[in-house]
């Protein structure tokens, strides 16, 4: 096995961790917030889930896969693809790391689809992107933001008039069950959709390294042990914590009481379990924290800091030109010195 593919691998291995150790805080937030499971036991059921997540749907559906591994080609002479290709692993693990640094949730699937496009540009132009696989892109980032915010808030006031007549001890015990079980679903979910795309990513890898190859359709066939070691990577990510993201997602930017991290929940995982199934791209981070902002408006738009809102919105908004910038650059320089 030559260096670059050992190099590449390395950055892939790596990529995966940094998601599960910054991106998947995100499923479990709300129920550490609303004291529904301490930190240490919700963390250890992410992981498990993450796991499970990331192994059952890809059996089940792998078109997320799919979508990742088709958006962009790297083609150009010699080992001149795989040396773009680390390149834009380097970026992915330089924003992620820097965004957790400052306790702000970041995209990783925004910083995976940002750093592949910017560093397929560095080597061959726009033709290097698929713009139709692109379309999907840009399809889950309005379903993840709009869904997101108008479930968590539709879901706040159906709920809220449902349960009116119920004594609040006895609607507060439904709503512990149902959020320690929401959070279990959204960390499956979480590995469903962010273990697919590193999963293709993982066999981009591996193709422009000359390891596999496509099918004639132009897709990968998954192999079950990739799926184990992204998912146990990935698992081992979460496992190692996260608190700054779950602080500044469940406790810092709104005040949430059991039914409302109970609706942003459950919120969360019908949209993440819509665009797995129909092979459809989405962050987990957007997704949750704007169905969190829209429980929270739900109630009264004063109940949401928008200060850590604006702060949120500013960093997805530079997640892709800041990350696909940092690629190219990268992309750029690591031709001119390997």
């Amino acid at each position: 096995m030559d260096m670059a593919l050992w190099i590449t691998m390395i950055l892939v291995l790596g990529v995966i961790f940094v998601n599960g150790w910054t991106d998947a805080p995100n499923a479990i937030a709300t129920a550490i917030a609303t004291r529904v499971l301490a930190p240490r036991t919700a963390i250890t059921m992410a992981v498990m889930c993450n796991f499970s997540g990331a192994l059952v749907m890809t059996l089940i559906n792998s078109k997320v896969a799919e979508t990742i591994s088709n958006i962009v080609s790297f083609h150009g002479q010699g080992n001149a693809p795989q040396i773009v290709m680390a390149a834009a692993l380097f970026s992915i693990v330089v924003w992620s790391v820097g965004a957790w640094y400052f306790g702000i949730p970041t995209s990783e699937s925004h910083s995976l689809i940002a750093g592949l496009t910017g560093a397929a540009l560095a080597l061959g132009g726009m033709d290097a992107v698929n713009m139709q696989e692109w379309l999907k892109v840009i399809i889950g980032l309005v379903l993840s933001t709009i869904c997101g915010f108008g479930l968590g808030f539709l879901m706040t006031k159906i709920i809220t008039i449902v349960f009116a007549p119920v004594p609040r001890k006895k609607a507060n015990k439904i709503f512990t069950c149902g959020q320690a079980i929401g959070a279990a679903a959204n960390a499956f979910l979480h590995g469903a959709q962010d273990g697919q795309k590193f999963m293709g990513v993982f066999m981009l890898a591996l193709f422009y390294n000359g390891i596999v190859e496509r099918s004639a359709d132009g897709y990968f066939s998954l192999p079950i042990p990739i799926m184990l070691l992204c998912s146990i990577v990935m698992g081992t990510g979460t496992s190692v914590g996260g608190m700054r993201i779950i602080k500044s997602v469940g406790m810092d930017m709104v005040k949430l009481e059991k039914y409302q991290g109970f609706s942003a929940d459950l919120s969360t995982a019908c949209c993440l379990l819509t665009a797995s199934l129909a092979g459809i791209p989405v962050s987990t981070t957007h997704t949750k924290t704007t169905a969190i902002m829209g429980v929270g408006a739900a109630r009264r738009l004063s109940s949401v800091d928008w200060l850590i809102v604006r702060e949120m919105i500013l960093v997805w908004i530079l997640t892709f030109p800041c990350c696909g910038v940092i690629a190219f650059i990268m992309a750029k320089l690591f031709l001119i010195v390997f």
